[in-house]
């Protein structure tokens, strides 16, 4: 392989500038993180440590090996969409590891709105089943959910994605022999006591967990009959007589044992399908990368300058150096872990496609990974390229990246739009993660060509109505379009949508592919059979 150089000055006042302007959106980033993770009001958080419980995340603490990490999906989902929710969407999801095995854990936030669903929260829940799903991991829920919130009753009972689709997704991944474990923290309702009695084995810890189709309140209104929680659907109750549990627990601390020692008996973590090199640090600091990306985002950036950041000995096998040079395409390794590389450097050409067609098809007959490194602005467009055909070449690029059945991930570092977004793996083609740095942006279009494309627009009518506008006029025209967009294609509206599945720093990458490589490499290879090439 050969190494990259850098040619970064990083004594220079402009590196200077940038680190500080970069470090001034990881400590944005920082701070959006730790509102996610305190979870409900002091009040709310007090009132359940008053009860004897855990909060949610030290759940998850006490549940994971000592030292294991906790890889967040969805850490930002629904932030500022619902009135007194913080972010997360009442749920936290992630993987990590409990008795060496890695699973999939999905805890309600009870100290949210007692840990109701709002469409955001099944949102959440779907993608942590589909990702735990794809790499067989075993699903760990930990109950304490109210049910549905009803106000939000449309975009969390009738479609698919929702309530109904959580259950379904069990059911599936019981069928296919993914072990699917509960544990009934506190008074759990409708589809919060649904969703333990679809699992393998339940866990409910004694005068605490309680588990009904209609609460009390709701059953005195249905049929005048009087009950209390423990009567209707306490642990003992069903522990006793129902047998809708399996295990009872005197408390929090007690079922998160059991339910080690129920994944202790599983079946052994699968050995890794791709042989791992020695790893390497990469021969420039990573967090050099700050200092990269100018504050402009006009000003274009250097991507092998970033690779020699996050490969390990900053070496890359290049393949077609000097063809196509708008996309670089090479073999190289993360943390010991082979992987390839398809990284923007500029618009993408036809002969940029061509040779990300060519190598992506290489990947699948190698069975190797690949990490879509993304920062373009787009195709190029005009009379030239499309008569040199870019838009059957774009197809044979995107033919290629959907048909792969290799793991592939998506980095947007940068500008990630139109139909590029789409080319290099975006959300709708299903990368088996979807990453974003906090200077990412990605959308259909910029801010300004947004802008000016519809006061253009505006203008043609204008014109045929025979009518005009000042220059005020339209840059007051402009002002709230550029606005719009410059929201859209945040980073963070891609997060709490759940467009991507994480922002993270650039100095966390290595460290997080490396998790996403080792959950991959031990689920079997799917043979790739490409769809049709235009020639």
């Amino acid at each position: 392989m050969s190494v990259l150089t850098s040619r970064v000055s990083t004594s220079s006042e402009e590196f200077a500038r940038n680190s500080a302007a970069y470090l001034a959106q990881i400590s944005e980033l920082k701070t959006r993180r730790a509102e996610a993770s305190v979870g409900g009001s002091a009040k709310a958080r007090a009132l359940h440590k008053s009860r004897g419980q855990l909060l949610p995340r030290e759940r998850i603490s006490a549940l994971l090996d000592p030292g294991s990490p906790f890889l967040e999906f969805g850490h930002l989902a629904g932030e500022g969409m619902y009135e007194g929710v913080p972010p997360g969407a009442t749920v936290i999801t992630g993987v990590g590891m409990v008795q060496g095995r890695a699973c999939m854990l999905i805890v309600n936030e009870a100290t949210v709105k007692g840990g109701t669903m709002f469409g955001m929260t099944t949102k959440r829940h779907t993608r942590a089943q589909l990702f735990a799903w794809q790499h067989r991991l075993p699903c760990i829920t930990m109950v304490q959910s109210g049910g549905g919130f009803l106000p939000d009753l449309a975009n969390i009972f009738p479609d698919e994605g929702q309530a109904g689709s959580i259950m379904y997704n069990q059911v599936r991944m019981s069928a296919e022999g993914i072990a699917q474990i509960a544990i009934v923290h506190g008074p759990s309702t409708a589809g919060g006591a649904y969703i333990p009695a679809l699992c393998d084995e339940v866990v409910i810890i004694r005068n605490q967990g309680a588990m009904f189709l209609g609460s009390p309140q709701l059953v005195y209104a249905a049929t005048k009959e009087v009950s209390d929680i423990e009567s209707l659907g306490g642990a003992l109750m069903h522990s006793t007589i129902s047998g809708v549990t399996d295990h009872m627990a005197e408390n929090d601390s007690h079922a998160l044992a059991i339910t080690r020692d129920i994944v202790a008996r599983l079946e052994p973590r699968p050995a890794l399908r791709w042989p791992l090199a020695p790893p390497q640090k990469p021969l420039y600091d990573p967090a050099e990368i700050y200092g990269l990306f100018s504050a402009d985002r006009r000003v274009p950036n250097n991507t092998r300058e970033i690779l020699a950041r996050l490969l390990d000995g900053s070496e890359l096998q290049e393949f077609k150096p000097l063809f196509g040079e708008t996309l670089i395409c090479g073999f190289a390794n993360i943390h010991g872990y082979p992987i390839g590389i398809l990284a923007s450097n500029g618009v993408m050409f036809p002969e940029s496609a061509v040779k990300g067609a060519h190598f992506m098809e290489m990947c699948c007959k190698r069975d190797v990974p690949m990490l879509f490194l993304v920062d373009t602005p787009g195709f190029m467009v005009g009379t030239t390229v499309e008569r040199a055909g870019i838009a059957k070449h774009g197809a044979k690029f995107m033919t290629a990246m959907a048909s792969a059945n290799v793991p592939k991930y998506t980095l947007i570092t940068g500008a990630s739009y139109a139909a590029a977004y789409m080319a290099m793996c975006g959300r709708g083609f299903a990368p088996h993660c979807m990453m974003m740095w906090p200077t990412a942006h990605a959308g259909l279009m910029g801010p300004d060509q947004a802008a000016t494309t519809l006061s253009m627009v505006r203008e043609t009518i204008q014109q045929r109505e025979g009518t005009s506008w000042t220059p005020e006029e339209r840059t007051a025209y402009e002002a709230p379009i550029r606005q719009e967009f410059t929201d859209f294609v945040s980073p963070y509206n891609y997060a709490r949508n759940l467009w991507c599945d994480m922002v993270i720093e650039p100095t966390e990458t290595r460290e997080v592919m490396a998790l996403l490589l080792d959950l991959a490499g031990r689920t079997k290879a799917i043979p790739t059979r490409m769809g049709v090439f235009r020639m």
